[in-house]
């Protein structure tokens, strides 16, 4: 079995292992959850952050407004509250470049099986 085979989920993951899934500073994370109010990370009498999925989930969609599509962080907060306000909240699953990357994701993993058949 390969380690890309293998994908198990915690259930917190520190704000070191966030910003290096998306490999950005730390600091990020902490500015963006002072200008988001989506981003609520529990934080343990230390002050140490626990991010859940559900919070790298809604960091992940921030994360694409803001760095890969140009929003501005008001424009970005504006169009989440827009989004919210119509009922089309965005998540995880109803974010389309997630869709589409889960597909080419699953994709692969057709390809690899072909691959190692052969």
């Amino acid at each position: 079995m390969q380690d890309d085979d293998l994908h198990i989920e915690k259930l917190y993951y520190s704000i070191g292992e966030v910003a290096a899934m998306f490999q950005v500073n730390a600091s990020l994370l902490r500015f963006w959850e002072k200008e988001f109010t989506i981003l609520s990370p529990k934080k343990n009498t230390k002050g140490d952050r626990h991010y859940t999925q559900k919070d790298i989930d809604s960091f992940r969609i921030i994360y694409e407004l803001v760095k890969e599509k140009g929003f501005t962080l008001n424009g970005a907060k504006q169009y989440l509250k827009e989004q919210r306000k119509s009922g089309n909240v965005v998540t995880e699953e109803t974010n389309p470049s997630v869709k589409i990357k889960e597909s080419l994701q699953n994709l692969k993993q057709f390809l690899q099986e072909i691959k190692n058949k052969i």
